[in-house]
């Protein structure tokens, strides 16, 4: 290297150093000037405010937030389809009754909701050196593990290694998921997968076979689902997809992919639900949870403490004993949690946020592209 060269390195080196330290002196002037005390107090002086959530578990929460606070909060569970049309509907009435969004769907947040202004995303400056900074803005404050899962009952241990295994003639028939036209984050994943790991799903086929896949000119991911839709795997709700996998005394139970949430039932309802650990290229995926406010809320410091509270360890407890990651990355999972996901986080396909309104733009065809595919 020239002597040049070598004054242009270091001055680069130097430069990106400064930049960093900045910005790491930014953030913490940030956490210094947060006054959480002030905002307990603005935010007692503010309108109650209504909190939609996809768990029934935030009604507890906004209770258990009125009483820890003196701000009053109620919580009500909306499915994510429906949180993003009151969100519009409100708005375009200047009547909000949602004031903060927990978990609405992912793509049609960075696709129309923040976009246009509806709802904006806050993280707070005291807890964000402790919030990975992809998960910063928007803020996620949960993550939903959604696994594969099988019948511990039937089977002494996960009789699947790869997802291509679930293309093959003796899972047809045996398979089950969420139904993708009713919780389209599942045509969303297979979005995520075709941008961000489709390489991974064709190395996948070549370890299992043992040669490269053959696409006819299609993505790796296409020529997936097109075969995973072809072993006619049952679309339904999250109980009958967790019971179809986890039901005692089954002689061939199904083989599913569902959220950990359902594991409770291993417990409350005696289901064998077990967590496929190893499968190539991903033992599951992690669907982020943002924390939205919306944007005319009359109660702006009410609405910020409700998500500051979130991100605490009391706050965001109902949700961790599902298995639901927070956020905050000092928050673990208990230690009973049923399904043992935390053992497995890494081999988890991560949603990419960023690319989450292409989600949007591509929900259509994916779903069309199953339809076509489908077989009983």
């Amino acid at each position: 290297m020239t002597n040049l060269k070598k004054v242009r390195a270091a001055g680069l080196a130097y430069v990106a150093a400064i930049s960093v330290a900045s910005i790491a002196s930014e953030a913490a002037r940030a956490a210094d000037a947060f006054d959480l005390g002030a905002m307990i107090e603005a935010a007692r002086q503010e309108p109650p405010i209504t909190v939609y959530a996809v768990t029934g578990k935030i009604v507890d929460t906004a209770q258990a937030f009125t009483k820890k606070y003196g701000v009053q909060a109620s919580g009500k569970k909306v499915n994510e389809a429906t949180q993003v049309e009151l969100l519009i509907r409100e708005r375009q009435a200047g009547n909000v009754v949602g004031d903060v969004s927990v978990a609405t769907d992912v793509a049609s947040a960075m696709g129309e909701l923040l976009p246009e202004g509806i709802v904006t995303s806050w993280t707070p400056p005291d807890i964000e050196a402790d919030i990975p900074e992809k998960l910063r803005n928007p803020l996620t404050v949960v993550s939903d593990a959604h696994v594969w899962t099988y019948n511990t009952e039937k089977y002494a241990k996960c009789p699947v290694t790869n997802i291509w295994q679930l293309t093959e003639p003796q899972w047809k028939g045996k398979l089950a998921m969420l139904d993708l036209f009713d919780k389209p984050l599942y045509a969303d994943w297979f979005n995520q997968i075709e941008m961000h790991h489709d390489a991974e799903v064709a190395k996948a086929y070549e370890d299992l076979y043992g040669k490269k896949l053959d696409t006819g000119g299609a993505t790796a991911t296409a020529a997936w689902v097109k075969a995973f839709a072809e072993n006619g795997p049952l679309l339904s709700d999250s109980t009958t997809v967790a019971d179809a996998a986890g039901a005692p005394g089954q002689a061939d139970p199904f083989f599913v992919i569902t959220s950990t949430a359902k594991y409770r039932d291993n417990e409350a309802k005696g289901l064998k639900l077990g967590l496929c650990a190893g499968i190539k290229p991903f033992s599951g995926f992690l669907y982020p949870g943002f924390g939205l406010i919306a944007t005319q809320t009359k109660s702006p410091n009410a609405a910020r403490l409700f998500v500051h509270y979130l991100m605490t360890e009391e706050g965001i407890a109902p949700q961790t004993v599902d298995g639901k990651i927070s956020g905050n990355s000092k928050i673990n999972l208990p230690l009973d949690e049923p399904s043992g996901v935390s053992r497995h986080i890494d081999e988890l396909m991560a949603f990419d946020s960023s690319t989450a309104a292409a989600d949007l733009d591509k929900r259509e065809s994916w779903q069309d592209f199953w339809r076509t595919n489908y077989r009983k």
